[in-house]
């Protein structure tokens, strides 16, 4: 588990984020219409967005302090990030892909190589890795992109909505390899979605936004009801 700590606003146009938590987590979900600042909160913990005042903690790490003008820039605050599509750079295949983590990574932590073995192994996408990015499905796009990320040993994963335009099936057979990241890896995740079932499966604590506000925080049940069922 890792905490995670946040009081925040930022403003976008016409749009308010106002968000506070503090939890000890292994993933915390984020959950709401779109609008409702989930992506937000995640570029502000990635640090692609400054938030006008607050305060972002993770683990014994502040990355953003406002009244005492720090700013973490991202490529220090080993924070993975993946955003809705992904992102993979197409004039590379997977291995390329993939490896292109390990440039960001700190010098101290564990060899590139044997933590290659170990991510794509996770994921299942040893098989993969001599293919071109178009030749494949959606789902091994995103297991492809989450690979690149814990290839720079971030402290914590974000994920925006990884299984969006995954079907029923190939989500019920992704959520176990975004599982085992938590439980072999040792990661612990930040993972949107307006799935609430999929929430129901891997978050420990749930965060329910709307109109950039916290309405509800908990577990999935607590904060989902039925949804989640």
């Amino acid at each position: 588990m890792i905490t995670i700590a946040f009081d925040v606003s930022l403003d976008q146009g016409g749009f308010r984020l106002e968000l506070a938590d503090e939890a000890q987590v292994e993933v915390m979900g984020l959950f709401g219409p779109s609008g409702s600042g989930k992506t937000s909160l995640l570029e502000v913990i990635a640090g692609l967005r400054r938030p006008s005042r607050g305060r972002v903690v993770v683990g014994d790490e502040t990355l953003v302090d406002t009244g005492q003008r720090l700013d973490r820039p991202p490529h220090q605050r080993r924070v993975g990030y993946v955003p809705q599509d992904g992102a993979l750079f197409p004039h590379l295949d997977v291995r390329r892909n993939v490896i292109y983590g390990a440039s960001r990574s700190d010098s101290h932590l564990q060899s590139p190589g044997s933590r290659l073995d170990h991510i794509t192994a996770t994921l299942d996408i040893a098989q993969l890795m001599g293919r071109h990015v178009r030749e494949l499905s959606g789902g091994e796009r995103q297991r492809v992109a989450i690979a690149r990320a814990l290839m720079s040993s971030p402290r914590i994963l974000l994920l925006d909505e990884p299984l969006t335009g995954v079907d029923r099936n190939r989500r019920e057979r992704i959520l176990p390899y975004l599982l085992r990241i938590r439980r072999d890896l040792h990661v612990p995740l930040v993972y949107v979605t307006h799935d609430a079932r999929e929430l129901a499966e891997i978050a420990d604590r749930v965060l329910r936004l709307e109109d950039g506000r916290l309405v509800a925080a908990g577990s999935a049940p607590s904060v989902l009801g039925p949804q989640s069922a």
